[in-house]
């Protein structure tokens, strides 16, 4: 594995640590363009379903974010879904969307 920057790995940390407090089935963070972060779960009410990243990349863009740096999410998915992705890409397009185990290992990188 390549040696994360330590912003990174603040992210990857933050989504694991909201997945496990909430015992979700998976937990982000995002990093704003201002350096501010935002963690969330995923969301499953019967009126509301986000996914983790959905929630994280809507909390920030309610707390005002312009853009995203960087985007966490600690799931056991093979991949990071669509839709997901499509939140972090509504917001910026081509932000690093890093993909980790429960352990906070980072499994991949989608730049695209």
């Amino acid at each position: 594995m390549t040696d994360l920057d330590p912003e990174d790995q603040k992210i990857i940390t933050l989504a694991r640590s909201a997945k496990a407090r909430t015992g979700a089935s998976e937990g982000a963070a995002v990093r704003d363009t201002d350096g501010r972060t935002y963690t969330a779960t995923t969301v499953a009410l019967p009126s509301l379903e986000l996914t983790a990243l959905q929630a994280a990349v809507a909390a920030a863009v309610s707390s005002g974010a312009e853009g995203l740096e960087a985007a966490a999410v600690v799931t056991a998915a093979d991949a990071v879904d669509q839709e997901s992705l499509a939140a972090v890409r509504d917001l910026t397009a081509g932000a690093p969307v890093l993909r980790a185990d429960a352990s906070g290992a980072l499994l991949e990188t989608v730049l695209d």
